[in-house]
């Protein structure tokens, strides 16, 4: 069995700004949260505490922002825990890339895993995109991988990505468990001429 890999040349949509450094994995999915069986219905917790206590008045409760696909954040983003519920809540909530200063390593990795490229800019480049974004909020921004950056109204800013991610959105071969099953021929005539394997369907 083959399976097609998804390519990411781009994502297009419109954003959500979220103000603030040191954004842990805790506050994107509060860990009452993660005795669910799948992954289903956590777009709807993500940020709960955070959001409870704004009351209505953070960016994943602003009408203005409703349906947005490109989340803009600042320095150190998915710090704390490991929880790949993170990454999952972001984007069962409908976000598909990330932008921001930087983002702590094991997020990165399960976004990365999930096909949600994370690029990161300069700390002034973000807070023109974010207060652009605020001002604009129904008009559309453009993250490209190729070109690496993101176009907005008539701007755009660089944006930075490791090469051996990119190269993976790219080539649209990001999916480690995609790439298994679509080698399963391959890999059944290795194990076929090893002596010590018995390959049984």
């Amino acid at each position: 069995m083959s399976q097609v890999q998804s390519i990411v040349q781009s994502v297009s949509g419109r954003a959500v700004p979220l103000i603030g450094n040191d954004i842990d994995t805790d506050r994107i999915i509060p860990a009452r949260f993660l005795r669910c069986v799948t992954f289903d219905g956590l777009g709807a917790q993500v940020f709960a505490d955070d959001r409870s206590q704004l009351s209505g008045q953070h960016a994943f409760d602003q009408p203005q922002y409703q349906g947005a696909e490109i989340l803009v954040v600042n320095r150190n983003f998915g710090c704390g825990s490991s929880r790949e519920h993170a990454p999952q809540a972001i984007a069962k909530w409908g976000i598909k890339a990330l932008v921001g200063e930087s983002f702590a390593e094991i997020f990165l990795g399960n976004c990365l895993a999930m096909g949600i490229p994370c690029v990161t800019a300069a700390s002034d480049a973000l807070q023109t995109l974010q207060d652009w974004i605020a001002a604009h909020p129904a008009a559309a921004i453009t993250l490209d991988l190729e070109a690496m950056q993101v176009r907005f109204g008539d701007s755009c800013i660089p944006v930075s990505m490791g090469e051996g991610a990119r190269n993976m959105f790219l080539g649209g071969t990001w999916d480690a468990c995609g790439q298994l099953v679509a080698q399963g021929a391959a890999i059944q005539q290795t194990a076929a001429k090893l002596p010590y394997v018995s390959w049984s369907r």
